[in-house]
C-alpha cells in the first residue's frame, strides 16, 4: 500500500476547491528533473519543432515527459502516484504530458468538462512564479458542475469585460505562487490562467485520471484523438513505455489498448498543419 495517502481534510479540500499545493515536495528531484528538461527542448532545437523559442509565442512539447527514462520514473515516484491514487484510485489512467516555453498571458480556461470522470493535472513550475509574474491563478470551486456558481462561470467567464466590466487579470482568484520543487494540481474542469511573467517560463506536467469503465470507452478514446494534433501516434512516449515496470504498466495499460486509432489521425494532421499544436 502506498503510504503517501492525501488526508481527509486535504481530499476534502480537493473536492471543495478543486486544486491543492505541495510546496518543496519534490526539492530532493528538482535539479535533475531540470537538467533532464533542457535536455529534451535542446533535442528539439531549443524551442517548437526545431525552431528556436522566439518569446512570442507558447512552444510545446508533447509528449514530454514520456520521452525521458529519467523523466518517466516520476510517474512511479511514491509521493506523486500516491495523491493520485487518493484521487483517482488504485487503477488509475497516465493520460500523458506536455512540457512548455510559456510567453504572454494566458486567459481563464477549463482543461476539460468532465462530468463523470475525474482527470487532474500535475504543474510543475521550473521557474519561480508569482501572482504577475506567471504563476497558476485558480477559481476555487468552478470545478463543480452542476453548481450554480461553477455553471454560471462557465458561461461568464471567458469575457470579464462584457460580463462584469473587469480586465481578465482583476478576475476574483487564488494565485498559487511556486519555486522549482513545488507541485500544484488542479482537477481540469477548475477555471484557470496566468497573467505576467517572463517570455521562456518553463514548465510541465503530468495528467491523469480515474480508469474508464466499459460503457465510456468511446469517450475515451475520443479524449485520445487530441493527441494527434500534437503528431503523436501512441498514447504514450517510447521511454515511457520500454521502461515501465509492471506497476507502472497499470496506468498505462487502458489507453495502449485504446489508441489504435491514433496514428492515422496523427498522419492526417501532419498532412494538413504545418506544424504541431501549441497549445
Amino acid at each position: 500500500m502506498n503510504p503517501y495517502r492525501l488526508s481527509p481534510q486535504q481530499m476534502a479540500f480537493f473536492n471543495t476547491f478543486g486544486y491543492l499545493a505541495f510546496p518543496g515536495l519534490l526539492a530532493d528531484r528538482i535539479e535533475r528533473i531540470i537538467a533532464e528538461f533542457e535536455i529534451l527542448w535542446a533535442a528539439q532545437g531549443g524551442g517548437h519543432h526545431g525552431q528556436a523559442h522566439d518569446g512570442k509565442r507558447r512552444s510545446c512539447i508533447a509528449p514530454c515527459v514520456d520521452r525521458s527514462v529519467y523523466l518517466s520514473t516520476m510517474l512511479d515516484d511514491p509521493r506523486l502516484e500516491g495523491i493520485a491514487i487518493s484521487i483517482l484510485g488504485e487503477n488509475f489512467n497516465y493520460m500523458g504530458s506536455d512540457g512548455n516555453l510559456y510567453a504572454g498571458d494566458t486567459g481563464w480556461h477549463s482543461d476539460g468538462w468532465h462530468r463523470e470522470i475525474t482527470h487532474i493535472k500535475m504543474a510543475f513550475y521550473l521557474d519561480p512564479v508569482a501572482r504577475n509574474t506567471g504563476c497558476l491563478r485558480v477559481i476555487p470551486g468552478s470545478h463543480r458542475i452542476g453548481d450554480k456558481f461553477a455553471d454560471s462561470l462557465q458561461a461568464e467567464v471567458f469575457n470579464a469585460e462584457a460580463s462584469w466590466t473587469i480586465d481578465d487579470g482583476d478576475v476574483p482568484c487564488v494565485a498559487l505562487e511556486t519555486r522549482p520543487g513545488d507541485v500544484v494540481l488542479f482537477n481540469h474542469n477548475l477555471k484557470h490562467s496566468a497573467f505576467g511573467g517572463s517570455a521562456r517560463r518553463r514548465m510541465f506536467t503530468m495528467n491523469c485520471c480515474q480508469r474508464y469503465p466499459e460503457r465510456l470507452l468511446p469517450e475515451l478514446r475520443e479524449y485520445l484523438t487530441g493527441a494527434a494534433r500534437f503528431w503523436v501516434d501512441r498514447a504514450y512516449g517510447e521511454a515511457m513505455i520500454n521502461t515501465a515496470s509492471p506497476q507502472r504498466m497499470v496506468h498505462l495499460e487502458q489507453n495502449l489498448a485504446n489508441d489504435g486509432h491514433l496514428k492515422a489521425l496523427a498522419d492526417k494532421a501532419r498532412a494538413e498543419m504545418l506544424e504541431p499544436s501549441r497549445g
